[in-house]
């Protein structure tokens, strides 16, 4: 929701996010692809174009791709494919005017991290339990019932969550290359204060070189790839250790918080991080892939080092930071929803349901075409193409977890063929958060909801980039929240998790 053979979470997060967003990136039992998966033929419905909204940017290829797309599509479900890729940076504003415009959109990538509960609502997604029944079958054979269930807001789905990583625990990434050069220990990173030594000999040595950058655009560093909590559906109100007997803490007023603020505050005073940092639209990956960033933090997985290779052309090493959880956040990082704006609800899940079920229409969406984007080493194992790499291929969205079923993935030559068995017992022994199943439903905080994304608009980037002074901005910080409504959000919040712990007693 990636390596050095191709480009790729979220983790998500989202979302911490992604996710966030997110929080970072495939779970769920490997189910294979059977006849009974497969939506009947599209004899019989009328034409119809469903337009996919993802994040990512546009690549050269993607009209090409899309119409190889079509060629199944057309035969299987009587409709074509428009994708319709939008930056990360802008993801959430586009969509969102995309929603309240009345736009055409059938298919859209939403997480917690990007106001799901809030797309739920304002009455912008469809219900989707009688899609599902109907139309389907394949992914409900790729997902467990309670991995559904976790989307569920009232006993709904408005979203089902992508297969892929359902668990997460949070490290750094960092330029293998130059921790060779430097005779730096990866393995003597326990915590967060073991980077100063490491960022510091980056910075002496490298010029031209940033030490640490946001995964994601428009972010800080640490909303993608360091999380101890959960977060309850997003905003104010979390879960501190993924327990704490179920009392919901406004985060941004623990000492943890503090904390987190006064490293990233010294970090930045230390010129380890860009100077616009908190104005700054740069992929943090695509940084890394220029040769003009060490390193990253993010959500983690089985075969992270290997996706985050490809992904930036850089062999990457990780240092994992955190154990792994599973939250319903988590398995909210990455879904798939079918706005209100759709004209035709049924086929767009028609096609979801094939990308979670057709391991050919999945894999032409994920890499692109055969012979050309790459080519097969044997029946599930790909590599480029003669000629070609990450730096001049014309099809890499990089984001193989995003697009329905990653269990259907081929693999490339640099990663495990088992990587997606090995992926399903990670989503199996990850710790689970107390409130695992929990969905915050935000209709009745609504005002108070949108009063206070605004203040942490206004502030968490700039607190969390270092790039403000947390001794003077995070009292006014926790102030404004509180003026906004944060407090009425965190009752509201316990009232319902209480609720919930009560019904599944």
């Amino acid at each position: 929701m990636r390596r050095n053979k191709q480009g790729r979470k979220a983790g998500l997060a989202v979302l911490s996010t992604v996710i966030a967003l997110s929080m970072v990136l495939a779970g769920c039992s490997s189910k294979k692809e059977s006849e009974a998966d497969k939506p009947s033929s599209g004899n019989g419905l009328a034409p119809y174009e469903v337009t996919v909204a993802f994040f990512g940017n546009e690549q050269k290829d993607m009209l090409e791709v899309q119409d190889a797309m079509n060629k199944i599509t057309k035969e299987k479900i009587n409709a074509t494919v428009k994708l319709m890729p939008i930056a990360m940076s802008a993801y959430q504003q586009q969509t969102n005017l995309m929603l309240t415009g009345n736009e055409k959109i059938d298919l859209m990538i939403t997480s917690s991290g990007l106001n799901y509960s809030t797309q739920v609502a304002k009455g912008q997604l469809n219900p989707m339990n009688d899609l599902l029944d109907k139309y389907g079958e394949g992914i409900k054979n790729a997902l467990d019932p309670d991995q559904i269930a976790a989307s569920q807001i009232n006993g709904e789905n408005y979203a089902v969550t992508a297969v892929r990583d359902l668990a997460s625990d949070y490290g750094i990434l960092m330029r293998k290359d130059l921790l060779d050069k430097y005779h730096i220990d990866p393995g003597k990173i326990k915590t967060i204060d073991d980077l100063d030594a490491v960022f510091q000999v980056i910075k002496d040595n490298e010029a031209d070189m940033v030490p640490l950058v946001a995964k994601n655009p428009g972010t800080a560093p640490f909303n993608a790839g360091y999380i101890t909590y959960d977060p309850l559906g997003g905003g104010v109100g979390v879960l501190p250790n993924y327990d704490n007997n179920l009392k919901v803490v406004d985060f941004y007023e623990t000492k943890e918080y503090a904390d987190q603020l006064n490293t990233m505050h010294r970090w930045y005073q230390k010129g380890f991080m860009l100077k616009d940092a908190a104005t700054s639209k740069q992929d943090g990956r695509e940084m890394v892939k220029a040769g003009k960033a060490f390193a990253y933090f993010s959500n983690l997985k089985p075969g992270t080092e290997i996706e985050a290779s490809r992904k930036s052309g850089k062999e990457m090493t990780v240092v994992r930071l955190t154990d792994a959880y599973t939250t319903t956040d988590s398995i909210q990082g990455i879904m798939w929803a079918i706005p209100k704006n759709s004209q035709d609800p049924a086929r767009a899940m028609m096609l979801l349901n094939l990308l979670y079920s057709d391991k050919e229409l999945y894999n032409l969406f994920t890499w692109g075409i055969e012979g050309k984007h790459y080519v097969k080493k044997s029946d599930n194992v790909i590599d480029y193409p003669p000629g070609v790499d990450i730096q001049n291929l014309g099809y890499n969205f990089g984001t193989p977890y995003m697009f329905g079923n990653q269990f259907l993935s081929y693999t490339w030559t640099t990663e495990d063929p088992d990587i997606w068995k090995k992926m399903d017992e990670f989503n199996k022994s990850a710790k689970k958060s107390k409130a695992l199943g929990f969905s915050f439903d935000v209709d009745k905080v609504k005002t108070e909801m949108a009063a206070v994304n605004n203040v942490l608009t206004e502030y968490r980037v700039g607190l969390e980039t270092g790039t403000l002074d947390p001794a003077e901005n995070l009292p006014k910080f926790i102030d404004k929240l509180k003026a906004a409504g944060s407090d009425v959000i965190i009752s509201e919040k316990q009232k319902q998790l209480d609720e919930w712990a009560k019904s599944r007693k």
